[in-house]
């Protein structure tokens, strides 16, 4: 029941650092789903003109990355199904 609870705490904490990023994908036309949190690897999908934009890749590191990282700094991996 425990691990629960963290999982939930884990995957709020992201759902926040997502949103705390999603008017700067959205200001260019893209957007972001969290798809998964699976232990301490997060799996998101970029939309819109984020997916296969050449800039998705820093996007994602410097980006995305490095927000939910600081929301849920249990998070060691963060990858994208684009």
């Amino acid at each position: 029941m425990e691990s629960n609870i963290v999982h939930e705490a884990t995957v709020t904490r992201v759902l926040e650092a997502l949103e705390s990023i999603r008017p700067f994908l959205n200001k260019d036309g893209g957007d972001i789903e969290l798809i998964d949190v699976e232990g301490s690897k997060v799996i998101v999908k970029l939309q819109g003109n984020c997916n296969g934009c050449p800039m998705s890749f820093s996007t994602m590191k410097l980006g995305v990355e490095n927000t939910i990282k600081q929301h849920a700094p249990e998070i060691t991996e963060v990858v994208s199904l684009n």
